[in-house]
């Protein structure tokens, strides 16, 4: 990547964002809020925001459940496609990270529908499982009345398949998973690779590929964030 092309992949993101979606106080209040706190700039990018919420919007989702929530960033985009009585819970390992995204969240009018939960994301899966299940045994019917309809995970990638299965878990037939960050530079395609975060995502890729429950596809994107992308699946009945 030459400086030239990461000029003009900023400029076209620029362009694309300033047009169709364009910042509000509250969103750049959360990541001026952010970067005082001392919180690494790794929240999705505006136009990325803004596909979160359409994804959300279009899915109609009334339940989403993030794994990663540092500033409360991507949160607010996607508790903003929620309907009054929709519902988030956002999981974020670190207290510091989480006290930030609850002054965001809460400025942004949302903190009525959105709840942080704070500790190892794996712990904090657990026990929404246990919730999951407790609601189904309470049911009438046998489908799970709390389960997501959209799930983002953005947070630690060594943990991305484990994540992935969780989603599953907690997920429905026609529900949205989404996997930030999947390419790695590049260098997902290194299938001699010991980094951990390589190892966590292609892990995660692949039981997207082979899993009977699952089908979805990875996308490559340039941008603000440079060479990146994500993967979307669908849970299958």
């Amino acid at each position: 990547m030459t400086q030239e092309q990461h000029e003009q992949w900023d400029s076209v993101d620029d362009y694309f964002t300033t047009l169709l979606a364009p910042a509000d106080e509250t969103l750049t209040t959360a990541l001026r809020d952010s970067d005082t706190a001392g919180l690494p700039r790794i929240a999705v990018a505006p136009n990325q925001g803004k596909l979160l919420h359409l994804l959300a919007q279009i899915q109609g989702a009334r339940r989403i459940l993030e794994i990663g929530t540092l500033g409360g960033y991507s949160t607010i985009w996607l508790a903003r496609a929620l309907p009054a009585d929709g519902r988030l819970i956002t999981l974020e390992h670190n207290p510091a990270h989480a006290h930030v995204a609850r002054a965001n969240i809460a400025r942004a009018g949302l903190d009525k529908i959105v709840e942080i939960r704070v500790g190892p994301a794996l712990d904090s899966l657990a026990v929404l499982g246990a919730e999951h299940e407790e609601h189904a045994e309470h049911a009438e019917r046998a489908a799970r009345p709390e389960a997501f309809d959209l799930v983002f995970i953005d947070a630690d990638k060594v943990n991305n398949a484990h994540y992935l299965e969780w989603a599953l878990e907690l997920t429905r037939p026609g529900s949205l998973i989404i996997l930030d960050n999947v390419v790695r530079g590049g260098a997902v395609t290194d299938a001699t690779s010991t980094d951990p975060a390589i190892l966590g995502t292609r892990s995660a890729l692949e039981l997207i590929a082979e899993h009977p429950r699952l089908t979805g596809t990875a996308v490559q994107t340039v941008g603000t964030k440079g060479y990146d992308g994500f993967a979307l699946a669908r849970v299958l009945a």
